[in-house]
């Protein structure tokens, strides 16, 4: 028994340096043509058994516009950065230069007072974990960048420093398949 994940990350909804921690803000006009772009190729995915997404305003719209109707996962949410929700990387550094070190090399450490990276990772390695595994069924989850990442730390078994050597840009996706901690890639080829 085994299941196929393919996730795709969510649109933009903000220039790359605009970043925010736990951004709620909704698609932009960028975000709806990337969108409208690469819709052709990513709407087949539709056809999956369970269509889920993030609770994150742009992973709802993008799961909409693809015509997924997806249902929001609560566990699907980023990484809760507590008091740094908001801010971008740079402001935290010029405020908070040594907790921004710890965090950035102790994947235990939360000095935001939120969730660390690990149990991030976790949190999303256990949605993985219990997805219903229906001999070859198929999921499909409009995920946050940072979802993804985490998503492949986890089926990777790497290590948590993997994270942030993994670049997720909007609209990608990435399949993995198996079953509740027996997860392998997949990469599809290109039908000729």
């Amino acid at each position: 028994m085994h299941v196929r994940v393919t996730l795709i990350a969510a649109a933009r909804s903000a220039a790359l340096l605009a970043e925010r921690f736990d951004d709620d803000r909704p698609l932009d006009q960028a975000g709806w043509h990337e969108v409208q772009l690469a819709a052709q190729g990513l709407i087949p995915l539709g056809a999956a058994e369970l269509r889920y997404c993030s609770p994150t305003p742009r992973s709802r719209a993008t799961g909409q516009a693809l015509g997924f109707a997806p249902m929001a996962q609560p566990a699907l949410r980023e990484c809760d950065m507590g008091r740094w929700r908001g801010r971008t990387l740079g402001e935290v550094t010029a405020q908070e230069p040594e907790a921004v070190d710890a965090w950035l090399a102790d994947p235990r450490s939360a000095p935001h007072g939120g969730e660390s990276l690990l149990s991030f990772i976790s949190r999303i390695g256990g949605w993985l974990d219990t997805r219903p595994a229906d001999d070859g069924g198929a999921i499909v989850a409009v995920a946050e960048p940072s979802v993804v990442r985490a998503a492949l730390v986890y089926a990777l078994k790497a290590p948590p420093s993997t994270y942030w050597n993994v670049d997720v840009r909007p609209l990608s996706t990435v399949t993995l398949a198996g079953w509740a901690g027996r997860w392998s890639l997949r990469l599809e080829s290109a039908v000729l």
